[in-house]
């Protein structure tokens, strides 16, 4: 079995923008970053068109979780709670790896999807696992030991980063992945820093060192799609690089 024939999943740490772009290209599911729970209690925002979509908290105690999980339900397609996050900052708040003091803790509801980041040993595996792996392109694949036969997705972070297009079979980003970025964060308004620096992960395999260098030095979005336009040719052009 390899990484084609299981869940391909976006893991918990990008913006909507990011999350609409690699759903353009095979991704089957995406996390949100981790959300504090109590601090979600207190906005309103939610978004309808984000799916398939599965909502990482952090938490301390249950009825804070099953609180927030309620209220994400019908934006969401499930909720994951983050046992395994050794930062300070988490553990100071009760969250992260310290809940694995707290087993006992837990959401019970068979018609929402829950899950959790756990650093898990591989005797204990007996339930649907994602695995997390340092994916890069689509040649990566999981050959199955026993322990791992209830593998039912795999999860990528930093390869989907540089290259969005990975699990639809790119080894490098697209010009056509290039120019949907530029026309979602336009339509939605994404900052320009998220918008300039995520572009920079996908290009840095595809350009040049001189032409990292001037897209580096890039101070506003209409600047870089001038450059875009003028290097990498118009988005009517088919994507520039092959899958290899």
């Amino acid at each position: 079995k390899n990484i084609w024939e299981v869940l391909k999943i976006c893991a918990p740490m990008v913006r909507l923008a990011f999350r609409s772009l690699v759903r353009k290209f095979d991704c089957d599911i995406c996390f949100t970053p981790m959300i504090v729970a109590p601090d979600f209690m207190c906005s309103v925002k939610a978004r309808d068109t984000d799916h398939p979509l599965i909502v990482q908290f952090a938490a301390s105690d249950a009825q804070t979780l099953a609180d927030a999980a309620c209220v994400v339900s019908p934006f969401s397609d499930g909720v994951d709670l983050n046992c395994g996050c050794p930062q300070r900052w988490a553990m100071s708040e009760g969250y992260g790896a310290c809940l694995l003091n707290k087993p006992e803790n837990q959401v019970d509801n068979p018609n929402y999807t829950a899950s959790i980041k756990i650093r898990i040993h591989k005797d204990l595996l007996s339930v649907p696992v994602i695995a997390n792996r340092d994916i890069k392109t689509h040649r990566d694949t999981l050959p199955l030991p026993p322990h791992m036969s209830c593998l039912v997705g795999v999860m990528a972070g930093r390869g989907l980063l540089s290259n969005p297009a990975m699990f639809t079979g790119y080894n490098e980003t697209p010009l056509e992945c290039v120019w949907d970025w530029v026309d979602l964060t336009t339509n939605q308004g994404t900052p320009f820093t998220c918008f300039h620096q995520h572009l920079i992960y996908m290009l840095e395999r595809v350009s040049s060192q001189p032409e990292r260098k001037v897209i580096n030095s890039l101070q506003s979005s209409a600047a870089v799609i001038d450059y875009l336009h003028n290097t990498y040719g118009s988005k009517d052009r088919r994507p520039i690089i092959n899958t290899g």
